[in-house]
């Protein structure tokens, strides 16, 4: 009974030293994966536990639609720009076959053909130039994914991995207080270890759920940032090509005010 003579911190500080024993790590290992399969099978747990980390499962909700938004952004964009070379590529053959065919007509509709078909050719160019932009925006986003997303998923399961530590401490404590008698000092010396274990885990997940929280509030703010300086310019180009393609069109539709549209009648 040397240990006897420990008490109040100094006996804290004396269980802390000697929770490194076999027998202590392997209960350690018992519990925490204890608590992971009940994680893992969707079993319910203290509500009160559980309340307690409402704040942080707010925060990581939000990651994961952060997380699930840029993948999904990633694959419309994509096809956004697929997209945009199929309606060019119609476009510019569109224009290509008014010209073609008007070289054949001298009459005024011959003329009328040229100059859409050129718009046409134009509008293809100019609906090009917004590959640009888009590209930057992939490439934006493809990096804040990999770069920003990925450091804050690495300290996520950090601190979902010190979760379940804390967690299966408290498992732990509450299957040790239930069969404690205060009495007996084996018993007691056994709770003060296993409560040891708790501050121990406690105090680590504490830290990594600060750190996360912040991680991810500072993730959603840098993607406000990045999409608010690179969607300028996409939305600039995307004006610029709408504002001159109406001009262009606008006054092919001028320049032919007036004219005789043929009428076509079907003989039975």
């Amino acid at each position: 009974m040397a240990n006897m003579g420990y008490s109040g911190s100094n006996y804290d500080r004396f269980v802390e030293n000697t929770n490194s024993s076999t027998l202590h790590k392997m209960k350690e290992t018992y519990w925490t994966t204890k608590q992971a399969v009940i994680k893992k099978l969707g079993k319910k747990e203290d509500e009160h536990v559980v309340a307690s980390d409402s704040q942080l499962d707010a925060k990581l909700e939000v990651f994961k639609a952060i997380q699930r938004s840029s993948m999904e952004l990633l694959r419309v964009i994509e096809k956004y720009q697929d997209r945009l070379c199929v309606v060019s590529q119609e476009e510019n053959t569109m224009g290509r076959l008014l010209k073609a065919h008007s070289n054949k007509d001298k009459t005024r509709a011959g003329k009328m053909m040229a100059a859409v078909g050129k718009s046409e050719s134009n509008s293809a160019q100019e609906r090009l130039a917004l590959h640009n932009p888009l590209r930057r925006l992939y490439q934006e986003v493809e990096t804040f994914r990999y770069r920003a997303v990925s450091d804050t998923l690495v300290t996520i399961n950090r601190m979902e991995s010190a979760r379940t530590e804390y967690r299966g401490a408290l498992l732990w404590m509450k299957n040790v207080s239930e069969e404690l008698n205060p009495d007996m000092y084996k018993q007691l010396e056994k709770f003060r270890k296993v409560q040891s274990q708790v501050r121990k885990t406690k105090t680590r997940f504490d830290k990594l759920k600060l750190d996360v929280m912040q991680k991810v509030d500072l993730l959603a703010a840098s993607r406000c940032n990045m999409f608010s300086h690179v969607l300028a310019n996409y939305q600039t180009m995307l004006l610029h090509y709408w504002d001159k393609t109406s001009r262009t069109m606008t006054a092919v539709a001028d320049s032919f005010k007036g004219y005789q549209y043929y009428e076509f009648n079907m003989l039975r």
